[in-house]
Parts: C-alpha cells; sequence; structure tokens
C-alpha cells in the first residue's frame, strides 16, 4: 500500500453563526471560510466579537450563551488565548512534554505497525498513523522544541520552574513553543504579540507562514498584520462594507486595508447626502398640486368649458406625477443607506493643558532587586519619553516606580509633578459587578464625575456605561482604565503597553494625542508600529 505524500488539510467554515448573552448579541449572521494556507485577522471595536468568533469555534463559550449557526472546523486544532491555559502546577518540562507526546506516540504507532502491513485493517490504521505524523511533521518534533525553547529564551530557564512562576511574557513564549512543536493544522489566535519582544514576534511571524493549515487570529498589532494576513475581516465593518458592496472581507494587510476602510466610509457619507438630497426631490414632487401644473388665473365666462375639459387633463396628469413620484419615493425610502453613525472618537486631552516649566523626574543609581537598574534618568515638563526592551527587562517596574506603586530597593527618584497617573497592563477594579459608570466615578470622585463624566471622553460608547465591568470585553475594561487616567488631566502620564487590547481605530487616535500632549508622558511598548513612529526621546532599558 503506497503511503499518502501529503497529508489532507480541511478549511474552516463558519455560517450564519449568531451568539447572544441574554438580550445582548455579541454577533449575528457570521460566515467565514478560511481555507488552507490563508492567513484571516479579525478586526474592529472593542466588543465587536473578535475573541466570542475564536471561542465559538473552540466550543469555549460558557453554557448561557445562546448560539445559532453552523461550523464545520478541522479535527487538529490549537487556541492560543490571551492567557495561556497551562496549570500554575505544571512545569516547563510537563508543558512541552505533553505537546510532543501526541506526536512521539504517533511516530512510534507507524514504526510498530509498519511490520504488518499485510493485514487490511492494520494497513488502514498505519495509513491514519502515517498521516498524522506527516501533517505534524512528527519525527522532527524534538528537535522543534528544543530549538523552539533556544530562541525563544526558555532554554535558561529551569525546566522544573512552575507555570505559576513565569512572568505573563514567558507564558506566551512557553505557549508559542508548544504550538511550534505541534504544528496544527487549524491555528486560532488571539492577540499573540501581547507580552512578545521583537525577537519572539519575528519567530511567530515565520512561523505562521510557514504553517500550512488555516490560521485565524485577532490582533492590535498593525506591522503583524501587514506581515502575515493574506485577508481580514471586519466584524464592525461601515454601511457599505468593507468591500463597498456590504461585505465584510477585506484581501490583504492592515495598511492596505486602512486606506479601503476609510474610502468605504467617504462613499457611505456621500451617498447618503445623495440620497437625502434625492428623497427631498421626491417628496417635493409628490406634493405638486394643480397650479404646478396649469398656473394662471381662473376661467372667462364665455370659455368655462374648455376650462374644464382641460382641467380634467390637468387632473389626470397631476394624478400620474403624484402617483409617480410616490413610486419612487416608497423605492429610494426603501433602498436608502442608513445614516452614518459618529464614530466613537477620543475626545479629551490625555494630559493637563500646560506644560509648565523645570524637572518633573529625577532617577540616580535605582535598583529594584531582580527586576530593574537604571543609573540615570531626567525628565523636564513636557517631554515624552518611549522606554523599550525586551521581556524582563524592567519596563513595568521603572512606570510602576515613578507612580509610587513600587518602592525601589535604593537610589533616588524624585517625581515633581503633582497629579501622576498611571495605565498599567492588567488594570484592576475593586468591584466588578458596578457599571462601568460608577466604577468610573468611584475611582475618580463623584465630584469630578460630575465634571467630566465617562460618556463625554469619547472611550466607550452610551451603550456599554451602564454594563458592569465584569461583562465588558478586555478591551473595554482597558477603555475604561485609560478614561480613569486621563480624567484628572496629569502633569505626568504614565502608559504601559497602551496599544494592548485596544482598537486600531483607538489606537491611531491614542498615538495622534500623545504627540498633542503638552504634559510629560513616558510610554513602555513593544508596539513596532508605534515604536517605528515616536518622535520623542527613547530608553532602552538592558535584560
Amino acid at each position: 500500500m503506497s503511503a499518502p505524500a501529503t497529508p489532507s488539510l480541511a478549511p474552516l467554515v463558519v455560517r450564519d453563526l449568531s451568539v447572544a448573552f441574554g438580550r445582548r448579541t455579541v454577533l449575528d449572521g457570521i460566515d467565514l471560510l478560511a481555507q488552507p494556507g490563508r492567513r484571516i485577522g479579525l478586526i474592529g471595536e472593542n466588543g465587536a466579537g473578535k475573541s466570542t468568533l475564536l471561542r465559538a469555534v473552540t466550543g469555549d463559550l460558557p453554557a448561557t450563551a445562546q448560539v445559532t449557526g453552523t461550523i464545520e472546523r478541522p479535527a487538529d486544532l490549537a487556541f492560543l488565548t490571551q492567557e495561556p491555559p497551562f496549570a500554575d502546577g505544571d512545569t516547563i518540562a510537563d508543558v512541552l512534554a505533553t505537546a510532543l507526546r501526541p506526536l512521539r506516540e504517533a511516530v512510534a504507532k507507524v514504526e510498530t505497525l509498519a511490520d504488518r502491513l499485510d493485514d487490511p485493517a492494520t494497513a488502514e490504521e498505519y495509513a491514519a498513523a502515517l498521516e498524522l505524523a506527516l501533517a505534524h511533521d512528527a519525527w522532527d518534533a524534538d528537535r522543534r522544541a528544543l530549538l523552539a525553547a533556544e530562541q525563544l529564551g526558555l532554554d535558561h530557564l529551569p525546566q522544573d520552574r512552575r507555570v505559576g512562576l513565569l512572568s505573563g511574557g514567558q507564558r506566551t513564549r512557553l505557549a508559542l513553543a508548544t504550538l511550534m512543536t505541534r504544528r496544527p493544522q487549524c491555528l486560532l489566535l488571539d492577540e499573540p504579540t501581547n507580552h512578545l519582544d521583537d525577537e519572539a514576534v519575528a519567530l511567530l511571524v515565520a512561523f505562521l507562514r510557514d504553517l500550512p493549515g488555516v490560521v485565524v487570529l485577532t490582533s492590535h498589532d498593525r506591522v503583524l498584520l501587514d506581515e502575515v494576513c493574506t485577508d481580514l475581516v471586519d466584524l464592525d465593518p461601515v454601511g457599505m462594507g468593507t468591500d463597498g458592496r456590504g461585505g465584510r472581507r477585506y484581501g490583504g494587510g492592515w495598511s492596505a486595508y486602512a486606506d479601503a476602510r476609510a474610502a468605504a466610509r467617504r462613499r457611505w457619507e456621500e451617498t447618503y447626502a445623495q440620497q437625502q438630497e434625492e428623497l427631498e426631490r421626491l417628496r417635493a414632487a409628490a406634493r405638486i398640486d394643480k397650479s404646478a401644473i396649469a398656473p394662471g388665473r381662473g376661467p372667462r365666462d364665455n370659455d368655462k368649458f374648455i376650462h374644464a375639459f382641460k382641467g380634467a387633463n390637468v387632473d389626470r396628469a397631476l394624478a400620474r406625477r403624484k402617483r409617480d413620484a410616490e413610486r419612487r419615493l416608497e423605492e429610494a425610502e426603501r433602498t436608502q443607506v442608513r445614516r452614518p453613525p459618529a464614530p466613537l472618537r477620543l475626545a479629551t486631552g490625555l494630559t493637563a493643558g500646560a506644560a509648565g516649566s523645570g524637572r518633573v523626574v529625577t532617577v540616580r543609581d535605582l535598583t529594584v532587586a531582580g527586576r530593574l537598574r537604571l543609573p540615570v534618568l531626567d525628565l523636564a515638563a513636557g517631554d515624552h519619553l518611549l522606554v523599550t526592551g525586551a521581556n524582563g527587562s524592567g519596563k513595568s517596574t521603572l512606570l510602576g516606580v515613578l507612580s509610587g506603586r513600587i518602592a525601589p530597593t535604593a537610589g533616588i527618584v524624585q517625581v515633581a509633578a503633582q497629579r501622576v497617573a498611571e495605565l498599567t497592563q492588567d488594570p484592576m477594579f475593586p468591584d466588578l459587578t458596578a457599571s462601568a459608570d460608577d466604577a468610573y466615578a468611584a475611582t475618580v470622585g463623584p465630584d469630578l464625575a460630575v465634571r467630566r463624566p465617562l460618556r463625554s471622553l469619547g472611550l466607550l460608547p452610551a451603550r456599554e456605561l451602564p454594563k458592569p465591568v465584569v461583562l465588558l470585553s478586555v478591551g473595554q475594561r482597558r477603555r475604561l482604565a485609560l478614561a480613569i487616567a486621563v480624567a484628572t488631566e496629569p502633569d505626568l502620564l504614565l502608559l504601559d503597553e497602551p496599544t494592548n487590547h485596544l482598537s486600531l481605530a483607538l489606537v491611531s487616535e491614542l498615538e495622534e494625542a500623545i504627540g498633542l500632549s503638552a504634559g510629560t508622558i513616558v510610554v513602555a511598548s513593544h508596539d513596532r508600529w508605534l515604536r517605528r513612529r515616536w518622535e520623542g526621546a527613547s530608553l532602552e532599558l538592558d535584560s
């Protein structure tokens, strides 16, 4: 029996998928076809349902979700969530061994059955095991595991270190190592570049490009969308669709798509304006009266018969024109596009309006044991500083020290700003059952919440304000935390990975707002798009 030269690869097919939680519909009538070899990026506003779609495909939605539609997925599917699902008690060695086990078993099965192919049942079992092994390049799995661990910087960590003791970046790297080892036929990734530095992202890009199966991902990383994606699917398209014909799909990466979406929005606005002009003309035509057709004075006494005869013709012409205008008006009203809603836009400055003068931050010989060493840092009022560096170099620690959240082990840290605000990577809210509005007011204080209500900042749509924080998406919680940070108009604003989890539209506005802010801002970020366009000072920390 001849062995299959190449394994068969199946597509991912989603038809008319709708997902609701109670009275809240998150996805409505979604269709998605992901062929092997296509790498599809899911984009859209926070709360548009990107993570929900991935979880629906994997069957990982809570029991309370109401799901309709059909999903056909490849049997060999892997899902990299924003928080890799490893048990805290597992060791690095345990996790890698779990990834390798089915591949080793497939190789062993092929070798065991190879000598018994005369039996038809054995031959069929052998063919299935061989196809599985070929699909995952199983004979090379152990070498890939070692290489992935080395390339991702995991080889220097003790193999008996427990997952619960790893940083967020180390957990993401470990998850990526298992995927590079396993090479699944269908791979779903939710914000895969969070916590990854440039070297790790480069490995991820190469791995995804080389994977022959289906790839579907969500990401705020615009460079990744450009480098990896063959298609983008917009879960929150503008009125005439991503393609101008009502569709959600765009063939290409982020840069081209951003221009296409802006053009689609302009077409929508222009079409709406033109249709409203035509509707007004048709409504006026439907209101015509006899004087518009036969203007002038009434008949003379000796001409009443002729006028009556002509008047009947006028009435008939009037009725015909009114019926025609009403028919065209009905058709135009039925087919008109809806009014383009005002897009949610950042409607506030990030810092105090005036930069002031003098030195705001002075750091000398700063040490945070095991986390950060920084000999010197000076920031004047109005400075904008970008802090970069590999995972573990101390970027988040530096921001925590400047905010007063982390105490230094040694050194001098002086912060002269009157109002300091910090956006952390994982914002915490004391009461997750409180509404977004109430959580905002509880943090900034009732007086400021009245003077600068949450709805006025342009960070959360009005429909989300009464929703409990626990029901907000990760991105919506980041929006809420950003609103709290900028509400006080701080003199010193500290932003830790500010583009993580935010919609790409808001990210662009946030970057523009940073550039226009007069106050002092310190940004810690891996975001390659942001770093390539940064115009202020920068500081690279050594790991």
